[in-house]
């Protein structure tokens, strides 16, 4: 975790990187805040508007009892779990519930077809499934390593029930000793040569990403925070860069995932919930642009807005800090290796633009070195010279 500092340089002075032996993201995500006070952890604001509020102790109650169920069911640690959900409570519930058992997550997208998804149930391996109704129909039969579908709601197709299954399974569980180099999660990069390729990522990754989201956000968090991202919690940006660092710094995440992006309706939404934190990718801040006068008409009151994906451009850049009354940090990663470099208002540095106007790149986050591929092959032949 990150120390604030005055300087970019103070800070990446004093940083130094506290990875534990143990660790486990569903415990630091989840049970390490579920003191029995209610604390807030997850705003759900359904299709049909109902909103519901999960606190960090419903969280943990129902992981468990989502965990336990697993088990029964035959899934053990370092066994491959599909999440084919949208952002809604039983997507975090099953996050939560496979670290804890020590399995390993595959989140999937639900807009992804067919095809995708039985590649990456296939290729990663996949024991159990957890989805909807609406998406069973995209499964294809005889995957080999598939034994389990839980159907969170809809035509369940003869497959078990998520929440009739969880009420029937016990409220206490022993999370998994996880050492933090343990597989936690495989995520698919987009296939942009080749097939798609699961990333495997241990329980330090979530570590790994925190210096990366608490700096676009200017030092999150901050009490009163509170984030929400269109981005979809299957793909690293959602599930890594908001909802599992919220979690682990036990700050609320807004879920709601509308089948179409809506400018109107999203800030409607970032006003009425009081959203203090967003992810907003490129795509999304350029729908938002033509929303007149949104902070007077909506109530907004963010207080950071973060970006990546593709460099903004000036014009995106002066309105949102002119129109919504602060200015984004743009950051880079990717699904191998994600958050590396970025900026922060905080620290006042220099816009991803004019950065790279001026051909002076973004601030590399605290306890990264980057460089080129070059770069790294002269230092790794340089060292095996230096050896006796």
């Amino acid at each position: 975790m990150l120390r604030r500092g005055n300087s970019y340089d103070e800070i990446y002075r004093g940083f130094r990187w506290e990875v534990p032996a143990r660790f486990n993201i569903g415990v630091a995500a989840c049970d390490r805040h579920a003191d029995g006070t209610g604390r807030l952890a997850l705003i759900y604001e359904a299709p049909d508007g109902t909103v519901e509020r999960l606190t960090f102790d419903d969280l943990k109650r129902l992981s468990n009892r989502c965990a336990n169920a697993l088990a029964a069911l035959g899934v053990s640690a370092g066994d491959r779990v599909g999440i084919l959900l949208p952002q809604r409570p039983e997507t975090a519930i099953a996050h939560l519930a496979i670290y804890k058992l020590g399995a390993v997550a595959v989140p999937l997208f639900v807009q992804f077809g067919p095809d995708a998804i039985e590649h990456r149930l296939a290729d990663s391996g996949a024991r159990a499934l957890i989805t909807d109704g609406e998406n069973l129909s995209k499964i294809p039969p005889g995957l080999p390593d598939l034994a389990t579908i839980l159907i969170v709601e809809g035509d369940n197709g003869g497959h078990p029930l998520f929440w009739p299954t969880l009420k029937h399974a016990r409220d206490a569980f022993a999370p998994a000793d996880t050492a933090a180099n343990d597989p936690a999660l495989i995520i698919y990069t987009s296939g942009t040569t080749g097939k798609p390729k699961g990333a495997l990522h241990a329980h330090r990754v979530l570590l790994g990403h925190l210096p990366g989201v608490q700096m676009p956000h200017d030092f999150f968090p901050q009490p009163g925070d509170l984030y929400w991202t269109p981005a979809d919690w299957a793909w690293i940006g959602g599930l890594l860069d908001v909802l599992l660092p919220s979690l682990y710094f036990g700050v609320p995440v807004l879920a709601h995932r509308a089948r179409k992006f809506d400018p109107e309706e999203a800030f409607a939404q970032i006003g009425r919930h009081r959203v203090r934190n967003a992810f907003l990718p490129p795509t999304a801040l350029k729908m938002m642009r033509p929303v007149r006068a949104p902070r007077e008409r909506f109530g907004l009151d963010l207080r950071s807005v973060a970006s990546g994906g593709e460099a903004l451009g000036e014009d995106i850049l002066a309105w949102s800090k002119e129109v919504l009354g602060v200015g984004v940090n743009e950051f880079y990663g990717q699904t191998e290796a994600n958050l590396l470099v970025g900026n922060c208002a905080a620290l006042a540095y220099l816009t991803w633009h004019l950065s790279e106007r001026l051909g002076i790149p973004p601030k590399r986050w605290w306890g990264l070195d980057i460089g080129t591929l070059t770069e790294a092959f002269q230092r790794m032949r340089a060292a095996v010279s230096a050896r006796p």
